[in-house]
């Protein structure tokens, strides 16, 4: 008997899902809400269906509350890299794209790939994962009204001050409920401490890693976390006459890549592996922006082993650098 997949196109009001089973399509159109959940679940009990391998793309914050209703429900859940589903897709040289057509690619990917099950990030992580966020998304706005500044005209010129000063405010307080929310949970201080260790990694870049970075386990190897996070390098190479340029793979985490951007070009000017490391890449003529990647990589090689062993970081130890 075929496994029962259930394929979700998460979007901001609704979702859409297809239902396969046995060969058999069933599609259903459902809020993105708690009311929406209720119908989806009543729907699955309509069909007779008691529990299905749920897949959806890893796209924000959009899906992961259906992704924990329906894994307190008792479903599998899987969250999924876009980028994979996009090459199903074409692999299946499908020209047509629709929410109900979407759905059904996304329940045979799942079917036929069976991806890894999702497990919810416990409620600290969700809340500490909910603010970073918020201050980046403010951040982003203190920019644009800076940005504004040069071209506004005198009559704005005041209230986008103003709008700054607030913005510089709701900044620094949520940033105290992180540093609030890190002290009151044991593992999140220890961790935290851990990092604070490592130079070149800050008060604005260690918040990001905690909420991130939460399940380590689902890690074995440096490499996976570097891949992880988008950091593998991508060689392109066919035949005797084609050769690229080896590239960022960018098919990952592109918050943490660009959490980690800035400690990296700090670790250069005060961390003692890292400088170390620029020379010797200084000196084989790599260039700045394959550098900066460079030790990107290696202070994901040095977060990890940190985490992975719980001991502070130690300039003497000799991590092999790639």
């Amino acid at each position: 008997m075929s496994e029962t997949v259930l394929g979700i196109d998460i979007a901001k009001q609704k979702f859409d899902v297809a239902l396969l089973s046995e060969g058999r399509m069933k599609n259903k159109t459902c809020k993105n809400s708690v009311e929406g959940f209720e119908t989806l679940s009543l729907w699955l009990e309509k069909q007779g269906v008691q529990k299905v391998r749920a897949c959806m793309e890893a796209t924000g914050s959009y899906g992961e509350d259906l992704a924990i209703y329906l894994h307190e429900a008792g479903h599998t859940v899987s969250m999924v890299n876009p980028a994979r589903i996009k090459g199903f897709a074409q692999s299946e040289l499908i020209r047509t794209k629709t929410d109900k057509l979407d759905a059904g690619l996304i329940a045979r990917f799942c079917l036929a790939m069976k991806p890894e099950a999702w497990i919810p990030p416990a409620l600290e992580i969700r809340s500490l994962r909910a603010l970073v966020r918020r201050v980046d998304s403010l951040i982003d706005m203190r920019s644009q009204e800076k940005n504004r500044m040069g071209t506004a005209h005198e009559s704005v010129i005041v209230l986008i001050k103003e709008h700054i000063a607030y913005l510089d405010k709701e900044i620094e307080k949520i940033r105290k409920q992180i540093d609030d929310l890190i002290k009151r949970n044991p593992q999140l201080k220890q961790r935290k401490d851990l990092l604070d260790s490592i130079p070149g990694l800050g008060k604005v870049t260690i918040p990001h890693l905690l909420a991130e970075l939460n399940n380590l386990d689902k890690f074995t190897h440096v490499r996976e976390m570097v891949a992880f996070i988008g950091l593998a390098p991508r060689e392109t190479i066919s035949g005797s006459s084609i050769k690229g340029k080896p590239r960022l793979c960018k098919i990952g985490h592109a918050r943490l890549r660009k959490a980690l951007y800035m400690p990296a070009l700090v670790s250069i000017q005060c961390n003692p592996v890292m400088i170390a490391f620029y020379n010797r890449l200084k000196e084989r003529g790599k260039n700045g922006k394959v550098i900066v990647c460079a030790i990107m990589r290696n202070l994901v090689h040095v977060i990890f082993g940190v985490l992975k062993s719980g001991k502070m970081f130690d300039p003497n130890y000799k991590p092999v650098l790639t």
